[in-house]
């Protein structure tokens, strides 16, 4: 990926069980206050802990953290786009920021590594499902290289709202 430096501020890693509470915070943020995620309702830190000893290998979950304190910025992970075999050379992309830390350049660092790790582990795209309006997410994967490949409209519903879902997609 261009660019797939991190910025100075931050440093990426592996997540850990010992990151469930952080990275439940930010994403329990998106569910109960955005439609970033079409999850609603809130995780546990067991249900987070659960959801990170599931993942490994490329599947893995990493998290960018501040290297003054260890506190977790950030993290995204790869899952598989479809259970049928054909499907089994894409994946799907997700990355979630912690809303205070917006703009750091934190989001692509983490999208440029799960795309890096994609690319290594031998997949041939990644397709990302991001809400249509989500204006900074869509910014943020076209940076990456993705391209809007479809709209699908009013597949979900959140906040008494019909959702459409901007699909974008990176081939290596």
């Amino acid at each position: 990926m261009a660019n797939s430096t991190p910025p100075q501020a931050i440093s990426i890693r592996l997540a850990t069980p010992d990151d469930a509470v952080e990275i439940a915070e930010i994403y329990n943020h998106e569910v109960l206050h955005t439609v970033s995620t079409f999850d609603i309702v809130p995780r546990s830190v067991d249900d987070q802990r659960e959801w990170l000893a599931s993942r490994s290998g490329a599947f893995s979950a990493i998290v960018a953290c501040d290297p003054a304190d260890g506190s977790v910025l950030g993290f995204a992970a790869l899952s598989r786009y479809k259970e049928r075999a054909a499907y089994s050379t894409t994946v799907e992309d997700s990355v979630y920021v912690d809303r205070g830390h917006g703009g750091r350049g934190i989001g692509r660092a983490l999208l440029s590594e799960v795309c890096d790790i994609a690319k290594a582990s031998g997949f041939h795209s990644v397709i990302a499902r991001i809400e249509a309006e989500g204006v900074a997410s869509r910014g943020l994967h076209a940076a990456c290289g993705f391209e809007l490949v479809g709209i699908e409209r009013q597949v979900g519903r959140k906040f008494n709202r019909w959702l459409d879902v901007a699909v974008m997609q990176l081939v290596f």
